[in-house]
């Protein structure tokens, strides 16, 4: 497990990032229901923060939890404890404790991007009265990519009813025909993307066209390109899907360094 750099909780302040901070009572450890979220540090700040804890309060009060007040303060604090220009920055909340943790980036990322990703496809069932919540159950996701591991892939795509795209396990997925960039639509019960916003933002801005919508796994095969994006992987090219090899594009490239321009806003969109 990779050392923390800094750590903080409310009401308290900066603690030892060793230190337990959590109640062994705690509701949300014994029944795994806690709002989080995951945002990357750039150049000593939380990237796209107001829009994540925008999120982390949806997600807590769809929990039944009480509001995680003052979470962007102790997000601001702790990255700036951290003192780090990259990084990941997560914030827990259980109800009980509002956490924010710094720690540095996933080793091997920019290698990663350059040789893209292999995907396998995993059909799922609807998350239900859980759409849309970013909630620490990670059962799934993480049962997901550990048989996608087994079988030399790296990541999992889900699948509806009827082959249709839905996410993988812990980002968006989009792919491009000709100057269309599809996405499956938040109607299909996908997660509402903070960094799938901000990419779906300067993708207008960059003369791209955007669909959204319901999309089998059929058109995503016949794409010009496809790609992932979540907040600390960002956009990741996707190389190939079950066994089978995807054409590489130039919209991922162009899109990941304008995403690498993006702060604390993006103009419109709300995904």
């Amino acid at each position: 497990m990779t050392a923390l750099l800094a750590a903080g909780v409310a009401g308290v302040g900066l603690v030892d990032p060793s230190a337990p901070v959590f109640h062994p009572d705690d509701e949300a450890l014994l029944r795994g229901a806690a709002a989080f979220e995951t945002i990357r540090i750039r150049g000593g700040r939380p990237v796209l923060l107001r829009r994540h804890v925008d999120r982390l309060e949806r997600s807590a009060l769809a929990l039944g939890l009480s509001r995680p007040n003052g979470a962007a303060e102790l997000a601001e604090r702790v990255a700036e404890a951290a003192a780090s220009d990259e990084g990941t920055l997560r914030l827990f909340h259980t109800g009980r404790t509002l956490l924010a943790t710094a720690g540095p980036l996933p080793a091997g990322l920019d290698e990663l991007r350059r040789r893209g990703i292999a995907a396998v496809t995993v059909r799922t069932t609807s998350a239900g009265l859980l759409t849309g919540v970013k909630a620490t159950s990670y059962a799934t996701a993480l049962a997901a990519v550990a048989q996608a591991e087994r079988s030399g892939a790296d990541d999992a795509i889900y699948l509806g009813e009827g082959e249709t795209v839905l996410e993988a396990t812990m980002s968006n997925v989009w792919w491009r025909d000709g100057d269309v960039l599809v996405t499956p639509s938040l109607s299909t019960g996908v997660l509402p993307g903070v960094t799938r916003g901000a990419v779906a933002a300067i993708a207008r801005g960059a003369g791209y066209r955007l669909r959204e919508g319901s999309f089998t796994l059929a058109e995503l095969l016949r794409a010009d390109e496809v790609f992932t994006s979540s907040a600390v992987r960002e956009i990741m090219p996707v190389i190939a899907v079950d066994g089978r090899e995807l054409h590489r594009g130039e919209a991922a490239q162009r899109l990941q360094t304008l995403l690498e321009q993006v702060t604390d806003d993006y103009p419109g969109g709300n995904g």
